[in-house]
């Protein structure tokens, strides 16, 4: 696929999936922004990528005032937005009963308000027959237990973002969702540290392993192509098969 000359802004882009999928848009030929809460891993991450095509922002998202720095960066690059990844995401797990507000708030405000706030500064600088696509996660449908906020919020992103593809049709900018099932990335680990409970999940797909994040970046360049034209409003699982799991 090739997207020279387009331009990418990706949130979440410092590790992980943002990561990845920055690297193969860069191999692809585009300019990408990237955003972190963290001006050090943007530059871990500015220096293994090692490309002039790369650009970063600090920027955090779950705030307005976060994304109003990544509004104003974008506005004055002059360029117009051909693909925004709306891809930052955190994860607690906790029991209904032992889930605190601060933990609830920090959730929905960056998996969330982050998605929507991102969305709506950013759809003026949108180019017109520009993608947008929202990460989600299989969770949003499954009744995981220990994970009722985090499933909420995917829940609500995946509304969110078939609103905002019948919002956004008139201008031809598509807009869906990539779900991923279980993947090794730096946020995984943080969020599920037992290292039986990571084995474990390897064992609820069908393929009986978990997703790397170079095949979720596969499915984004995919979905955010011109051989994706007739798609959107669509949620498409990358899950290997997942059954669901239900932590014990």
């Amino acid at each position: 696929m090739d997207f020279t000359n387009k331009n990418v802004v990706i949130t979440g882009g410092s590790t992980g999936i943002g990561f990845a999928t920055a690297k193969a848009f860069i191999n692809a030929g585009a300019s990408v922004w990237i955003t972190s809460r963290s001006a050090d891993n943007l530059q871990k991450a500015a220096t293994k990528i090692n490309s002039p095509k790369l650009k970063t922002v600090v920027s955090d998202t779950s705030s307005l005032e976060g994304i109003a720095v990544l509004e104003k960066a974008v506005a004055e690059s002059g360029n117009k937005v051909d693909v925004l990844f709306l891809n930052a995401g955190i994860a607690t797990f906790a029991p209904i009963e032992q889930t605190s507000e601060a933990d609830f708030d920090a959730q929905f405000n960056t998996n969330v308000k982050g998605y929507f706030f991102t969305l709506q500064k950013l759809i003026p600088h949108l180019a017109n027959g520009a993608s947008v696509l929202f990460t989600s996660s299989t969770v949003a449908t499954a009744s995981q237990m220990y994970g009722s906020v985090y499933s909420a919020t995917k829940g609500a992103v995946n509304k969110i973002a078939q609103v905002a593809a019948n919002e956004l049709a008139d201008r031809k900018i598509r807009v869906n969702i990539v779900s991923p099932g279980p993947t090794q990335t730096e946020g995984f680990d943080k969020a599920v540290p037992d290292d039986d409970v990571k084995k474990q999940f390897a064992t609820t797909t069908a393929l009986q392993r978990m997703g790397n994040p170079d095949e979720i970046a596969n499915t984004v360049l995919f979905l955010t192509s011109d051989k994706a034209s007739f798609i959107t409003g669509t949620e498409l699982l990358v899950d290997g098969g997942y059954i669901g799991y239900t932590l014990k």
